[in-house]
């Protein structure tokens, strides 16, 4: 620890402030990590590291005033600074470098098409891995929602009253855009041939014993058995063949020429000679 890094410790927040002090991450040094238990927030883990520090901890002393506490909680950083008997939310204190950065804490002319005056950077927030800012308008301030922006410009929401709830969602459906489910073709009307095949044997074999026609063939079973319409032709049809023998005995009668079975007998009772 330098000595100027030593005129920092044990001082309040509101003291840095007074003396226009900002507090940088580059000023300290991390002394322990742990994972979070699954009802932790900033507070217990607060509470804990006071009353019994961990045996890893690697600290110059037990954590006081001036210490920073950084707390992930399902892939959102959040820095508090440690003040006597509360914890302060520090707005960049972790910066992350990357090359498309264009948005920091100390951005205070940003524009957005349409609106007046600049936005001016009043928070910011890491999800994810990445960082996002919250910006205030400097003409109406608190008057208009804020502008949530990620730190390469781009803009996420513009209606925003903070990073609550309904903003990290935001910033969540803006990191990992869900992609749309292609819609469903809509199935082609097919011919009963199509059908037949596509029935399957099992179904073509059971159908094809009762159906009248293969282009019923269509998946149900929805002609009468060849029974009921044998006895339907009984009741009140006449085949085609009977009244064809009928029409055969007619002419054979009125030309004298014997009657077909009566050949078929004579030609039987030859052959036998």
């Amino acid at each position: 620890m330098s000595a100027e890094t030593r005129k920092l410790c044990f001082r309040t927040y509101q003291n840095l402030v007074d003396e226009n002090i900002a507090v940088r991450v580059e000023n300290y040094d991390q002394v322990y990590l742990a994972a979070a238990r699954l009802d932790d927030s900033a507070e217990k883990i607060w509470q804990r590291l006071q009353d019994k520090p961990p045996r890893k901890f690697k600290g110059y002393h037990s954590i006081s005033v001036s210490d920073v506490l950084v707390y992930n909680k399902e892939g959102v950083i959040t820095s508090y600074y440690i003040d006597k008997d509360r914890l302060i939310v520090l707005a960049g204190f972790i910066r992350l470098n990357s090359s498309s950065a264009l948005i920091s804490m100390e951005t205070d002319d940003f524009k957005v098409e349409g609106t007046k005056g600049n936005w001016i950077a009043a928070d910011e927030i890491i999800v994810d891995g990445r960082q996002f800012f919250l910006l205030q308008n400097d003409v109406y301030k608190d008057d208009v929602p804020y502008v949530v922006v990620s730190e390469d410009g781009k803009i996420v929401t513009d209606e925003s009253k903070g990073f609550d709830e309904i903003t990290i969602q935001k910033l969540r459906d803006f990191l990992h855009p869900q992609e749309k489910p292609l819609p469903v073709p809509e199935k082609p009307q097919m011919e009963q041939w199509q059908k037949y095949y596509e029935n399957g044997e099992y179904l073509r074999s059971a159908e094809m014993t009762e159906e009248q026609n293969y282009n019923m063939i269509d998946g149900r079973m929805n002609n009468i058995s060849s029974a009921k319409q044998s006895k339907q032709t009984g009741k009140g049809r006449t085949s085609v063949l009977e009244k064809l023998h009928r029409k055969q005995k007619e002419i054979a009668i009125r030309s004298g020429k014997q009657q077909p079975e009566q050949v078929m007998g004579a030609d039987m009772e030859r052959n036998r000679k």
